[in-house]
């Protein structure tokens, strides 16, 4: 039986480009992540305390396999479609197996 997996993308993007950012998130990244087959949901967060420049991405995928067609079989790399880059500071990938229900 396959395990849905949770993709959790956290990056760090300077205070100046946040707003440049949340724009191009919205329309570069989320796109790219949502053609990918397998995905069944995708939350978006922004820092809520003034000092912190963490954004992150939370994406749940219907299995490892679909996963892997989406990040590749090194699934712990970040995935930075094209036009993001000059916003990430710093980033980090997490994966996490659901279990329980």
């Amino acid at each position: 039986m396959n395990k849905m997996i949770t993709r959790i993308f956290r990056v760090r993007v300077p205070r100046q480009l946040h707003q440049e950012f949340e724009t191009k998130f919205l329309s570069i990244s989320v796109p790219y992540v949502t053609q990918y087959p397998g995905l069944i949901s995708l939350t978006l967060g922004r820092p809520i305390l003034p000092h912190s420049e963490e954004y992150m991405m939370i994406s749940l995928w219907e299995s490892l396999a679909a996963l892997a067609v989406f990040a590749g079989q090194n699934c712990d790399r970040a995935i930075i479609p094209e036009g993001m880059e000059k916003y990430v500071e710093e980033c980090w990938v997490h994966h996490y197996e659901v279990f329980g229900d």
